[in-house]
């Protein structure tokens, strides 16, 4: 397939695709070298494995799985031009992606309450690095929010059709891998603390 033919609508999307991806690419080798930091760091003396997580981080997961869901199911009644039921389901992703957010900050205030700091003299090198990659990701998923309410936004202009989603298909693309990614990370955590 020649990838410089086509007309500059097919040019225009594939690139925006093509640098979604990259993009990605970029974020999955980010948190791929911190959570090997975590790993080569297990091995210090000053290692604290008996570190439990916070509730809401769990609570978190099932809320972002259900946030994905939704954006994948609106975005099948999109495809069906049913445009008020993409809506709905597209509200209900943007208002669980909103609730893991809120999640992710009450996780942050267990931790402190558990006795876990970012830095500090009561702080380890465990807690950082819970406190780093729980961060970072919050940091995206953030990102993410803000991507599913400018496409709620236009899906209540009724901007998007079956044959239009470019934007709809960027940021659930974009939501699918923060959700993805922080599956692995709970994971992660779980298993490696």
């Amino acid at each position: 397939m020649d990838l410089t033919q086509g007309s500059n609508k097919t040019k225009n999307t594939r690139a925006k695709k093509m640098m979604l991806w990259f993009g990605i690419a970029s974020l999955i080798m980010s948190f791929g070298g911190l959570t090997s930091a975590f790993v080569a760091s297990k091995t210090r003396v000053d290692w604290m494995a008996d570190h439990e997580l916070p509730s809401a981080f769990t609570a978190s997961l099932i809320v972002i799985i259900l946030s994905s869901l939704f954006v994948y199911l609106s975005k099948v009644s999109l495809r069906k031009n049913d445009k008020k039921k993409s809506t709905i389901l597209f509200f209900l992703a943007v208002v669980c992606a909103a609730v893991f957010v809120s999640l992710q900050f009450y996780g942050f205030s267990q931790l402190i309450d558990l006795g876990y700091y970012f830095t500090g003299p009561t702080s380890n090198v465990t807690s950082s690095f819970i406190f780093l990659i729980a961060f970072f990701h919050l940091l995206h998923a953030a990102v993410g929010l803000l991507c599913l309410t400018v496409v709620l936004i236009m899906l209540l202009r009724d901007k998007y059709q079956s044959d239009n989603m470019l934007g709809f298909e960027l940021a659930a693309n974009f939501w699918h891998f923060v959700d993805v990614l922080w599956i692995y990370l709970f994971l992660f955590l779980v298993f490696f603390i």
